[in-house]
């Protein structure tokens, strides 16, 4: 098992920068693929950014390419979102998530584990 817990959520104006924690537990880190995911109000849940085991590999959602940065800790069981030049379109609940496979890291299924999730609000 594998515990997430998300945290850095805040209220911020368009324009600012926030940087996301998920700090896991229970197994190490480094065994899984990691993304995040987020959903806005009334909208499903949509694939944000991956990254791999060793960090070597990332992936973007075209809406946040170039704006948000995915990073890890392995040494710390630890992977961050920072993101810059917020929207309010980026207003939802992000979710930190853990695949031990290799699959589609875009879908949500491919995840294991899911953190309860840290909620982002962007005023304009």
């Amino acid at each position: 098992q594998v515990q997430l817990v998300e945290s850095g959520g805040g209220l911020v104006q368009a324009g600012d920068s926030l940087r996301l924690t998920c700090a896991a537990s229970g197994r190490t880190l480094s065994n899984y693929n990691m993304a995040w995911f987020r959903q806005a109000p009334g909208k499903e849940r949509e694939f944000v950014v991956a990254i791999t085991r060793s960090g070597a590999s990332t992936y973007y959602a075209d809406s946040v390419k170039g704006r948000f940065t995915i990073s890890r800790d392995n040494a710390k069981n630890t992977v961050y979102l920072q993101m810059n030049s917020l929207k309010p379109e980026d207003t939802a609940v992000y979710y930190c998530a853990a695949a031990f496979y290799d699959s589609n890291y875009m879908r949500s299924n491919t995840y294991n584990y899911w953190g309860q999730g840290t909620q982002v609000t962007v005023s304009s």
